[in-house]
């Protein structure tokens, strides 16, 4: 999850814990909105984001299993499910967030097309055993872990590239003059800044004659950064 559009954590904003809800833009829970409490440790990513990610994914959301990775609020999941992923996996290790999740899906009836993983994301990734069709990953990590755990981040990255299978897509939100920045690894992704607030988005060479679902970035209408 990340900060709010001028950049600063949420918390420092409201200056304390605040009970919010954030509207899901389309399909068919648009305009539904997601409960969450806002603290200092989660940033929400913001709807300007959220709407260029899925109009870069295209034709590659729809009967897709997403997982989303450091999922926070689950809203990027739940977008997900609402314009048609067959399946969203969340993987939240914060208790009270996984439990928020859980109340939001229940509540949206969409438990059947959902799972819940409450564990640490990097311990997850490397269990994780990918489907053979393509997935949609995306990863939110922490500020701590752009900036601390850099290392340990960008071997998940590598992990998720190994085991995810051909025309997948994974996209990692990240703040613009983070480590990631330079990292070696991630030099040839494809980026898209919206504000501090940048996607870094890679997709797995499909080597078989097989039609691709590509992600529409050629044809998106975005934000401007």
């Amino acid at each position: 999850m990340q900060q709010p559009r001028d950049g600063r954590p949420w918390a420092l904003l409201i200056g304390t814990n605040m009970r919010t809800f954030i509207r899901i833009v389309a399909g068919n829970l648009r305009g539904r909105k997601v409960g969450c409490t806002v603290t200092e440790s989660l940033r929400p990513t913001p709807q300007m984001v959220r709407e260029a990610y899925f109009s870069i994914m295209g034709n590659a959301i729809p009967g897709r299993v997403f997982v989303d990775i450091f999922a926070g609020t689950g809203v990027m999941g739940i977008e997900a499910l609402s314009r048609g992923a067959a399946q969203t996996f969340f993987v939240e290790r914060d208790l009270q967030l996984a439990k928020e999740i859980e109340e939001n899906v229940r509540g949206f009836q969409l438990t059947r097309q959902s799972k819940l993983y409450r564990t640490d994301a990097y311990r997850w990734i490397a269990a994780w055993v990918a489907p053979k069709e393509p997935v949609s990953v995306f990863l939110s990590p922490p500020f701590a872990d752009l900036s601390e755990r850099t290392d340990v981040l960008l071997d998940a990255v590598r992990q998720l590239q190994a085991k995810v299978a051909e025309d997948s897509v994974i996209v990692v939100q990240t703040e613009y003059g983070s480590p990631l920045d330079k990292a070696e690894p991630l030099l040839g992704w494809e980026r898209r800044k919206y504000g501090r607030n940048e996607l870094l988005i890679w997709q797995r060479e499909i080597t078989s004659a097989v039609p691709s679902a590509e992600p529409s970035a050629s044809s998106e209408s975005v934000p401007s950064p």
